[in-house]
């Protein structure tokens, strides 16, 4: 029974799946599950993650020694937070000028379809995968729940498919955010010189950081970045805050340790919090499975990260490619699509790429 892959992609976007709301990210891995029972009976399921973080494995079962092609999915988006400025209903899953229009149609709702077809259609006899997971967009959260899991099965590659337009992209730079406090004295706003604004510590901080933070670059990757995403401080105007946070979203060409270590050192800073520590990806292009693929490489890393920084650490080395249909330039941006044809081609891609695995 083959798979209506625009049909598939329609029911998924219509379903919102926002990061951390675990329920209808269940739901919808529960939706999956149940479309490969129906079109691949034989394939044999592992649920796994606590209430919050839930992920799922799909095999073909075949002996557990030799090495599976392994699909890394995630099922959440980030929100539709601006639906009123979009030109169509978010979760209105149209089918309109040969594109799917919703949010999570390039992110990452088609590259998980193209997955399902080619699971749905490979041999039982060949040891391939699809792995479901939660919480992406928040920093991998279901991937590092899932990670203990794939230790005990050998895996001999790692197919991505978040939106690449086809394209094979073997890298992307790591992502670490922190959440830097500084502490003050609370006063009367109309005797600021009796307080001490917390605020204005953070911002004597962020003022130097583009000069000095200390940012690394890889001759693939490119250059460390770094942005102050979220801002607070304060309670009400007319008293000088004591406590104020800002996070900052980094992303990493090495290990972050020295960029931490600018952040404490600063006199301002009270303290600094880890939210989120993934390393970059880097794919050898000469691998042969990578070389065999039937796609053109992009001589350029992702700007994004995927759930490759968490399983490239869990499957023993072996290569991880970022694959899959989607316009990179609308992922959570207004107005998000995919393009119909490039639905259709990455499932028929992934089936070649799984026939071919032994």
């Amino acid at each position: 029974m083959s798979t209506d892959v625009v049909a598939l992609v329609r029911e998924l976007v219509a379903r919102p799946t926002v990061s951390g709301d675990p329920r209808p990210q269940r739901d919808l891995i529960g939706l999956v599950t149940d479309v490969l029972a129906e079109r691949a009976p034989h394939l044999q399921r592992t649920d796994g993650g606590d209430a919050d973080q839930p992920w799922t494995l799909l095999t073909t079962p075949t002996d557990p020694q030799r090495p599976r092609l392994l699909f890394a999915c995630h099922v959440d988006t980030v929100p539709a937070a601006d639906a009123a400025q979009w030109q169509r209903d978010p979760f209105g899953a149209d089918l309109e000028d040969g594109r799917v229009w919703g949010r999570g149609g390039s992110d990452m709702k088609a590259g998980l379809v193209a997955a399902v077809a080619a699971i749905a259609g490979a041999d039982p006899e060949t040891p391939v995968g699809l792995l479901l997971t939660s919480d992406e967009e928040i920093g991998s959260k279901g991937a590092v729940a899932a990670a203990r899991a794939l230790a005990d099965v050998p895996t001999g590659a790692v197919v991505v498919p978040e939106a690449t337009a086809n394209e094979l992209v073997l890298g992307h730079r790591g992502a670490l955010w922190l959440a830097v406090r500084a502490a003050g004295r609370a006063a009367h706003g109309s005797t600021p010189h009796l307080g001490h604004n917390a605020v204005l510590d953070l911002v004597a901080v962020l003022a130097r950081a583009g000069a000095e933070l200390p940012l690394a670059t890889h001759d693939f990757l490119g250059t460390e970045t770094w942005n102050p995403g979220v801002i607070a401080g304060g309670t009400v105007p007319n008293v000088v805050p004591d406590a104020a946070e800002v996070v900052v979203d980094m992303r990493t060409v090495r290990d972050g340790a020295a960029l931490q270590a600018w952040w404490r050192a600063q006199p301002e800073v009270a303290g600094v919090d880890v939210r989120v520590d993934l390393p970059a990806l880097r794919t050898d292009a000469d691998d042969p499975w990578v070389r065999g693929l039937p796609a053109v490489v992009r001589p350029e890393p992702a700007t994004y990260f995927t759930d490759g920084s968490v399983l490239q650490q869990a499957v023993g080395g072996a290569p991880v490619v970022v694959w899959g249909p989607g316009t990179p330039a609308v992922m959570h941006a207004r107005d998000e699509y995919v393009e119909v044809a490039e639905v259709q081609a990455a499932a028929v891609a992934f089936a070649d790429v799984v026939a071919r695995w032994r």
